[in-house]
């Protein structure tokens, strides 16, 4: 797990308004019903990104990180990935998350992001012309396989995804995939991240440099796991640089937003 009932995003560091936010729900290819929560900006930049959470999946971290990236003029919206095998109610803090994430499938999880992304391109969505994915921890992973999975994105962003070796989920690698990359990536890692080592980042960005694929790989000294959080304090200056550079990649800026 990356973030307890208790963490809270960053604020951004461009802070408009946000126009409309709430619960939506999704409909998958297969018909399955998709619990999320999408934000809107008042003020438009023509970006909007798919928020894919921690193993927990949907819940207020990643609610209140849809209104920030709202505030910051991106379209948002953040799904649930236990939506097939745990309704798509609302779960509280104690939900047994654990024995969900091996039910879940790469194609379907596949599948609950293109409806996410068909909403971002719709006029209820904000009918956005560049589409981005973020994710956390295993979201992490899995936004770096929306780069190979069609959404035409253009581009994407993982916070301490692990690239390589397996996952409880069968998710494929990262860095095995990178040859079917077709844009561009951003990574955030923790230095002090003690599940994602150094050699870990150099074999996921010497997997993207032999595919030909741009990307940026931003490491914080000093900082854990999960170091995204307002309320680490010690770790505000990475959180706040995160930002920065999450919102440059997707051509978001004061002069966007002026």
């Amino acid at each position: 797990m990356c973030y307890d009932a208790d963490a809270r995003p960053p604020l951004p560091p461009i802070r408009g308004a946000a126009l409309d936010s709430g619960e939506v729900t999704l409909t998958s290819a297969d018909g399955t019903l998709v619990a999320a929560y999408a934000a809107r900006p008042a003020a438009p930049s023509g970006a909007g990104i798919v928020i894919l959470p921690d193993v927990r999946g949907l819940h207020p971290f990643f609610e209140e990180l849809a209104l920030r990236f709202a505030e910051a003029g991106v379209d948002a919206i953040a799904i649930d990935y236990f939506s097939r095998t745990a309704g798509t109610g609302r779960r509280g803090a104690d939900f047994d998350y654990a024995s969900h994430v091996p039910l879940t499938r790469h194609e379907t999880l596949n599948g609950d992001i293109a409806a996410a992304v068909a909403y971002l391109r719709s006029p209820d969505g904000g009918a956005v012309q560049r589409l981005y994915t973020v994710g956390f921890c295993f979201g992490g992973r899995l936004s770096y396989l929306q780069a190979a999975s069609g959404i035409d994105a253009a581009g994407v962003i993982g916070f301490y995804g692990p690239p390589v070796g397996p996952n409880m989920a069968g998710l494929p690698a990262p860095a095995d995939e990178a040859s079917r990359f077709t844009c561009p990536v951003l990574e955030f890692w923790g230095g002090s991240d003690r599940g994602i080592g150094a050699e870990v980042v150099q074999a996921f960005n010497h997997a993207l440099d032999r595919a030909g694929v741009p990307h940026t790989s931003v490491t914080y000294p000093g900082a854990p796991h999960s170091f995204f959080d307002r309320h680490s304090d010690e770790h505000a200056e990475a959180s706040a640089d995160a930002w920065r550079q999450m919102l440059d990649f997707m051509g978001v800026s004061e002069a966007t937003k002026g």
